[in-house]
């Protein structure tokens, strides 16, 4: 039964993912130009790509942050880490690829796939290098 009492810390670490989680979302919907939840809503694959994507990709560095926090401050610390540098990522696929805006929303998925590799390509080395 011993093990049981670190259900208090499991619920504090996974309820502050979910928040964090919901945090990057809210702030990365806001900084794209198009509407991924409505894009979403009509059907729109590559939306639905590029927003997984970038869900994962910052996901992954999340998790290796929880995984080796000390506590709930060190969680945040690394998470927001996590958050800016999955941002920094779509402003630089962005950088690169000026039609990225118009071909999300034009449904081209080819473009979605590159964007999401690239998120989640990064997400992964972020959190490799937070271990």
């Amino acid at each position: 039964m011993i093990y049981l009492q670190t259900i208090p810390n499991f619920l504090m670490f996974f309820a502050a993912a979910i928040a964090y989680g919901a945090a990057f979302l809210f702030v990365y919907t806001r900084v794209t130009p198009w509407a991924e939840l409505d894009l979403i809503r009509k059907g729109n694959d590559a939306a639905a790509i590029s927003l997984a994507g970038a869900a994962l990709g910052f996901a992954i560095p999340l998790a290796a942050a929880t995984a080796n926090s000390l506590n709930l401050v060190d969680m945040a610390v690394w998470g927001f880490v996590a958050m800016v540098v999955q941002l920094a990522v779509y402003f630089a696929a962005r950088a690169f690829k000026p039609n990225l805006a118009a071909d999300i929303e034009a449904g081209k998925t080819a473009t979605s796939v590159s964007y999401a590799a690239f998120a989640l390509g990064v997400g992964l080395l972020n959190a490799a290098c937070m271990t």
